[in-house]
């Protein structure tokens, strides 16, 4: 991994020109074109069915987008336009409550405890399966992982009795356990009460002084944490502002995207919205 990063190193972590995916016939993003670099933290905004979690799908190759009549690349991470998937997925950490629940449907967290979820992430599956040969170097990063979400209380404890808070501290321990450059985090703290969302945000603050690159997809200003300094706006698929928080996070900018009178707040590095008035 050290040789890989050292030849990827000055690449951009995403490059996307000009890409279509269709979903039953209807362009679910729209000619998108959107480059990330490396440690440029960065907040992608939109009401529910904007195109969003269809971004993140096409960046950890679960969409493919239309081809170009030229050939040239339309999707590139890390510089690569052709990844194996399971490859790719060492080096984008995925947090989303998709993940959550599809882990949760998949095992039904019986019998799997803490620790066993996080090795799962070297092997993109939802547990620990018999055919899964866990190396003593594969489980001391899985335990340095769990550590760094400071939930080692949690290894030996079975997912099926965890809160949800808990579980999702864990899912950011597998998403991490094999030490990706990026993290997507795909409306991540839905499902949290206040104080534990608070948590979870505190604890991705604290990855990005780690080198990670966070992506975070979210109709919440509140999520968008004081390390992400860039913000895109996506409305019907498409890309209708790219700039600054202090740029994008306006109430003109947002009325339009949301398609409802708001009003900004800004404390700090903090944004939060409310419903405004009809002028």
């Amino acid at each position: 991994m050290g040789i890989f990063f050292m030849f990827m190193s000055n690449s951009p972590l995403l490059q996307i020109n000009d890409a279509t995916v269709l979903k039953k016939q209807q362009a679910v993003l729209d000619h998108i074109s959107l480059t990330i670099q490396q440690g440029e933290h960065t907040a992608i905004i939109g009401p529910n069915g904007s195109g969003k979690s269809s971004l993140i799908k096409l960046i950890t190759y679960q969409h493919y987008p239309l081809a170009h009549n030229d050939g040239s690349p339309v999707v590139q991470v890390f510089g690569r336009e052709h990844w194996n998937v399971f490859e790719l997925r060492t080096q984008l950490g995925l947090v989303s409550a998709d993940l959550h629940q599809s882990f949760a449907r998949g095992s039904s967290f019986r019998d799997v405890l803490g620790l066993d979820a996080v090795l799962s992430g070297f092997f993109a599956s939802q547990g620990i399966m018999h055919r899964d040969e866990i190396t003593p170097v594969m489980r001391q990063q899985a335990e340095q992982a769990i550590s760094l979400v400071d939930a080692a209380h949690l290894a030996a404890k079975s997912m099926e009795e965890m809160s949800t808070g808990e579980v999702r501290r864990m899912l950011i321990a597998r998403a991490l356990v094999t030490d990706p450059p990026a993290l997507l985090l795909d409306e991540p703290t839905t499902g949290l009460d206040i104080v534990t969302r608070q948590r979870f945000l505190q604890t991705v603050e604290g990855l990005t002084t780690q080198g990670k690159t966070i992506l975070l997809v979210t109709h919440h200003l509140e999520e968008i944490i004081p390390a992400i300094q860039r913000v895109i706006l996506i409305q019907h698929g498409r890309i209708v502002g790219d700039g600054s928080k202090q740029e994008m996070l306006t109430d003109e900018r947002l009325s339009s995207l949301f398609e409802v009178p708001l009003r900004v707040r800004a404390q700090g590095d903090y944004y939060s919205v409310t419903l405004g008035e009809n002028t």
